[in-house]
């Protein structure tokens, strides 16, 4: 690893979670004011986990306090490896494994809703794989490398051969980030009819948890969705930045005027959008 991988590795550690809980927050405040409310604090989503972090532990089993941990630092090494500029495929499959903790921690208490929203986060897991790896596949093809750091080390932005790839990895980010119509398992809103989902029967430390994991893992999102922009030049920062936060303000409009799908709907969509996009996008890449 490199001084510059070392760098960003500590600073996605410190600085992820409270990068997240700004987006959380001002995602509040924008969706507030589409819906003519003053919304509560940017800091909120702050002030809550510290809440959760301070109440006692009342766990339905003791086996989800391990999982929601595992989740999470499963997720925080995931970050970790990408932002180390390592191979982007091995960084997907370790995203896809603390998933199945999270999956584990909400059946383990034995709740019907919280089960159920189990259920639906596989559901969730088998729409977004498909975009997720042909996107690490689509780098292959276009810089002849998995690894992070060569990617966007490259004289022309990957997007420029990869358009179709990143329609793709953006449509599915709607179901990474728990956003309506693709809120299934686990939603911010109230219209969420299984009561909180896979987050049922977690609180206090255990809700934290989740709710740090879930910054982290934006902030990861996020950054791959960068890496497309990015090149050897410095301005592509600015740009990927700008890309960024229209690609979170998109979403932020996408949740607030889009009534929830069921699942097979979110998953059928899912995959057509990845074939179309990515496939035609695949196809053309190997052809030429």
């Amino acid at each position: 690893m490199t001084t510059k991988s070392v760098i960003l590795v500590i600073l996605y550690v410190i600085a992820a979670p409270f990068l997240g809980a700004l987006l959380v927050g001002f995602d509040r405040k924008i969706s507030a004011r589409m819906q003519r409310r003053v919304g509560p604090p940017v800091l909120q989503p702050l002030y809550d986990v510290a809440k959760l972090l301070k109440k006692q532990v009342i766990g339905v089993d003791r086996a989800q306090g391990f999982l929601i941990t595992s989740y999470m630092v499963l997720t925080v090494i995931t970050g970790c490896l990408f932002f180390a500029g390592v191979d982007m495929l091995m960084v997907f499959f370790i995203l896809t494994t603390s998933s199945v903790f999270l999956y584990l921690a909400a059946v383990v208490t034995g709740s019907p809703m919280s089960s159920m929203g189990a259920q639906r986060e596989l559901v969730q897991d088998m729409a977004v794989e498909p975009a997720m790896l042909l996107a690490a596949v689509g780098f292959y093809l276009a810089t002849g490398t998995f690894n992070v750091e060569t990617i966007i080390s490259q004289p022309i932005s990957a997007i420029v051969k990869l358009p179709g790839f990143f329609v793709a990895f953006v449509f599915i980010l709607t179901v990474k980030m728990r956003k309506s119509p693709f809120d299934t398992a686990q939603s911010t809103h109230a219209h969420q009819e299984l009561v909180k989902g896979i987050t049922t029967e977690m609180g206090a430390k255990n809700l934290a948890y989740f709710e740090i994991t879930e910054w982290y893992e934006n902030i990861l999102m996020l950054a791959v969705v960068a890496t497309f922009i990015l090149n050897s030049s410095p301005i592509s920062i600015l740009a990927a930045v700008i890309v960024i936060l229209l690609v979170y303000f998109l979403e932020i409009l996408i949740d607030n005027t889009c009534a929830r799908l069921k699942w097979k709907d979110m998953l059928i969509l899912s995959w057509a959008v990845t074939l179309i996009c990515a496939g035609v996008n695949l196809i053309i890449l190997m052809v030429v």
